[in-house]
């Protein structure tokens, strides 16, 4: 997968206090229920508190619900639509985070990334990052002018399975499966 990087693939928490306010930086929320952890209203806790200026990235939503595997990544245009609804523009330097745990934040950055944004990065610590550095969070829902987000698909970033088997068989790859145990299949494939 050959995708050009110019953008940090971290930040730190104090970068990103510093650069709270510039008007460059959308950040985004994209904290997620693990496995096991289904019935958590992510969208309720994002209200609760964020790290001021965040939009939710909901990743459940942003799912393809017309496949019955989850997570499916959504086609390009319903992704840009979805994008301008929430108020991203893909012209912005995007800082991702999660709960701390890298869970869903490079699902978020992998998304963005394959679908055009150029300037994406990853909040390091993630939300217990911030707190714990005693950065202040926001409730709420925060306001946002429509987004500018064309998706200009990257086809190298993502494989099928038939080439996944291909690879595994022809030892041309290393794969590395990065799901939750909870989300593997029992006989381990």
């Amino acid at each position: 997968m050959e995708m050009p990087m110019t953008t940090a693939f971290f930040v730190a928490a104090d970068w990103l206090a510093e650069h709270i306010d510039d008007p460059e930086i959308q950040i985004l929320d994209a904290r997620m229920a693990p496995p096991g952890q289904e019935h958590r209203d992510m969208a309720g806790e994002y209200r609760a508190g964020h790290i001021p200026g965040a939009l939710f990235f909901d990743i459940e939503a942003l799912s393809d619900r017309a496949s019955p595997l989850p997570h499916m990544m959504p086609r390009p245009e319903a992704f840009a639509v979805a994008m301008r609804e929430l108020g991203v523009r893909q012209d912005k330097h995007l800082v991702i985070y999660d709960e701390g745990n890298l869970f869903s934040a490079p699902r978020a950055w992998w998304m963005l990334r394959t679908f055009g944004a150029e300037k994406v990065s990853i909040l390091a610590g993630g939300l217990a990052g911030w707190q714990r550095d005693e950065w202040l969070l926001r409730e709420g829902e925060e306001a946002h002018e429509g987004g500018e987000f064309e998706a200009k698909f990257t086809p190298q970033a993502v494989v099928r399975l038939t080439d996944v088997l291909l690879a595994s068989h022809e030892k041309t790859a290393q794969i590395v499966d990065a799901r939750p145990r909870a989300k593997r299949p029992v006989d381990g494939t």
